[in-house]
């Protein structure tokens, strides 16, 4: 399956995500998104830095927000290799595997918690594919 497929398919397809992206581990690069979720170069590396354990980036982000998609919205957890932020009734949840982040969006509809769940299920997969 490509990496559009993964976005369109295994997230947004669920309809617990409405806008999703798999950027690259490192947060150098988008690999698939959702049209107009475009992450941009240094929100990329921003979550990178915290899913991989940056306490500096994690405590920025804690205090002046998170920016995905040129929205900002408050951190309300950030564990291991997981993110969990809000912007009023939207939200966003971001899992990393080896390879790859996966960032789903949720809307007003839709509810946080499946969002979440879906995130993580496709990042617990992909990591079983070894990425």
């Amino acid at each position: 399956m490509s990496w559009q497929a993964y976005v369109d398919t295994s997230l947004v397809g669920t309809g617990h995500v409405d806008k999703a992206a798999i950027i690259s581990a490192a947060g150098d690069s988008a690999w698939a998104t959702s049209a107009g979720f475009e992450l941009k170069p240094g929100e990329m590396k921003i979550i990178s830095a915290i899913v991989s354990g940056d306490a500096a980036a994690k405590d920025k982000a804690f205090a002046d927000g998170l920016y995905i998609a040129g929205n900002r919205y408050v951190m309300a957890r950030a564990e291991d290799r997981t993110i969990y932020a809000r912007a009023g009734r939207l939200g966003v949840a971001v899992a990393k595997t080896k390879q790859a982040i996966v960032v789903g969006h949720h809307g007003e509809t839709q509810l946080a918690g499946n969002t979440t769940t879906t995130v993580e299920a496709l990042a617990d997969y992909l990591i079983g594919q070894g990425y």
